[in-house]
């Protein structure tokens, strides 16, 4: 049964309310349905050539995983317990020299605002993790222990916590930049395809998303931002 026009006009007016009400009451759980059903852009989509890839991908960290498992049951029963290392001081010299670099690209992806900054600070970060690791390793049973552990604590594993908290911040912010683009878009970009016109774009030469980064930046700085654009 479909009510056309004369139908509506000869109701009263507290009965079009009525109608009005169910017909907002029988939309509502669809609605409500919709609002609850967050809608993500799929990189699958983005760059098809990801999901060609992605069981390639699988294979081979899976062989890795499994590779590695037995490389460290060969270390742990042939390795000797006390080894006369080479170049000692070439090795952690350069170590400190890439370390150098890292931060020196790091700042000036700061500066610049890039998107390389993430997987800069997630670099830095593992680099002195790795730092960490080696300085207390290495100094078992001497007297530098308690040097290296002191190093380790107080400067290396904290700015490796910084570094992986900032880049974690900076992706999740430059994602939800993204999404909000793409709702702002809507109608005129598909769900699907929010993201492919930046899709591979080099990361070195990309902005950070104006947005996300307002979200990862200090309020101060946030705000004088949005007041500049």
């Amino acid at each position: 049964m479909v009510i056309d026009k004369a139908e509506l006009r000869s109701m009263s007016r507290a009965e079009r309310h009525e109608l009005a009400a169910l017909l907002a009451e029988l939309d509502e759980p669809a609605a409500t349905a919709r609002q609850r059903e967050p809608v993500r852009p799929d990189p699958y989509r983005i760059d098809p050539v990801l999901a060609r890839e992605r069981p390639l991908a699988l294979l081979v960290s899976a062989g890795c995983c499994v590779v590695l498992a037995g490389w460290i049951v060969l270390l742990a029963a042939t390795l000797p317990h006390q080894f006369d290392a080479h170049h000692w001081r070439a090795v952690w010299v350069n170590f400190d020299a890439f370390l150098l670099a890292a931060f020196a690209v790091t700042a000036w992806a700061i500066w610049r605002q890039r998107q390389v900054l993430i997987l800069l600070l997630v670099l830095i970060g593992t680099m002195l993790c790795c730092d960490a690791w080696f300085d207390v390793g290495t100094s078992l049973a001497t007297n530098g222990l308690w040097i290296s552990l002191l190093t380790a604590v107080f400067a290396e594993l904290p700015l490796a916590f910084l570094a992986f908290a900032g880049a974690r911040r900076l992706l999740r912010a430059t994602v939800a930049a993204g999404i909000l683009a793409g709702a702002t878009a809507a109608g005129a970009i598909p769900a699907g395809e929010w993201g492919r016109s930046c899709a591979g774009q080099s990361l070195r030469r990309a902005p950070l998303a104006g947005l996300g980064l307002d979200e990862a930046l200090p309020r101060r700085r946030a705000r004088h931002g949005r007041q500049a654009a």
